[in-house]
């Protein structure tokens, strides 16, 4: 089985990527065989500083290696060395939906922010099918708010297949159980997000312990005492998963200890699960980080066996769609 998925070098690394993506990768990677992008191509697509594009992915190379991948049984690789993702997303915009294009929550979302939009920013979902299509992907561990874009690379895929020829694997998403969107602790209607969210609320992966445990204690809450996950109470509900992740137990053995004895015990030992939970990722990370050169080796290995990989995909692409090949 083939599992693909793909996280952006922009922005600090918080509980949100934690639970929705790096902990999935690290626990599909067991299931089959895995490709784990670094999509530095789509970080283009909004106003960013090129010194800063590169720190961040060795700084996100050195996270996923923390958070449990193993290079000799995963391939991480970062998109750009690979040109078989570009030309993949180009050919694809050929059977890629203009009208779906706009529908994307997140193009609408990240282009009433600014002035300048660009075309990127409106096409990336096509880069981003190309991405994960071209490793003949049956699984994508994603967080929830990557569900829409999943859907348009299986639409892509199964338009392709039948305007051309059966080529790409359609693929499926694995979602969290629990902590499929993790939100902001003082907006807790909102994602967790280090642009979209309140620095606040936002809880990093290399925050200090001490952070952490001020952003838990000062976390927005609901009216009542009881410790219960329900529509009205989504900072209740929102802490009630998190804790349930950073700690294996199940949500409603949380609800039932801490029941109706209120907030301030139950926010502060959420704030330790998750001091427990970074502890030893921030270790290692740092361990990594500080061997830039061992991390630019281990993308090299991941990017040769990618371009192996994906190779024989975008060759029947061509093939099938009518190029010349010599």
């Amino acid at each position: 089985m083939r599992i693909f998925s793909g996280i952006q070098p922009t922005g600090d690394k918080h509980l949100g990527n934690l639970i929705g993506g790096f902990r999935q990768y690290a626990a599909t990677q067991e299931q089959g065989e895995g490709f784990f992008c670094i999509v530095d191509l789509h970080s283009i697509t909004v106003d960013y500083d090129p010194e800063d594009l590169r720190r961040r992915t060795l700084d996100l190379a050195a996270m996923l290696f923390a958070t449990g991948l193993d290079p000799d049984r995963s391939t991480v690789f970062c998109q750009s060395h690979v040109t078989a993702h570009a030309q993949a997303s180009w050919l694809l915009s050929g059977v890629a939906s203009y009208g779906q294009l706009g529908r994307m929550t997140q193009f609408k979302d990240k282009s009433s922010e600014r002035e300048f939009v660009s075309a990127g920013l409106f096409t990336y979902p096509v880069l981003m099918a190309g991405d994960i299509l071209l490793y003949q992907t049956d699984i994508v561990p994603i967080g929830d708010d990557q569900r829409q874009h999943l859907e348009l690379a299986r639409d892509i895929a199964e338009r392709f297949n039948a305007r051309f020829e059966e080529t790409l694997v359609v693929p499926r998403g694995v979602f969290p159980e629990v902590g499929a969107r993790i939100m902001d602790l003082q907006e807790p209607e909102r994602k967790m997000s280090t642009t979209l969210g309140t620095p606040q609320g936002t809880v990093l992966i290399l925050d200090p312990p001490d952070v952490v445990r001020r952003k838990f204690k000062t976390a927005v809450t609901d009216s009542g005492r009881d410790v219960v996950r329900t529509p009205d109470k989504p900072g209740v509900t929102n802490l009630v998963e998190i804790m349930a992740v950073a700690t294996g137990e199940a949500p409603e053995a949380i609800e039932s200890r801490y029941g109706s004895d209120g907030y301030a015990k139950f926010k502060e030992d959420v704030g330790e699960a998750v001091v427990s939970l970074f502890t030893p990722v921030q270790e290692r990370y740092r361990e990594l980080r500080a061997d830039e050169g061992e991390l630019r080796r281990l993308l090299a290995l991941g990017a040769e066996k990618a371009r192996a990989i994906s190779a024989p995909t975008l060759a029947s692409m061509y093939e099938r769609m009518g190029f010349v090949r010599l």
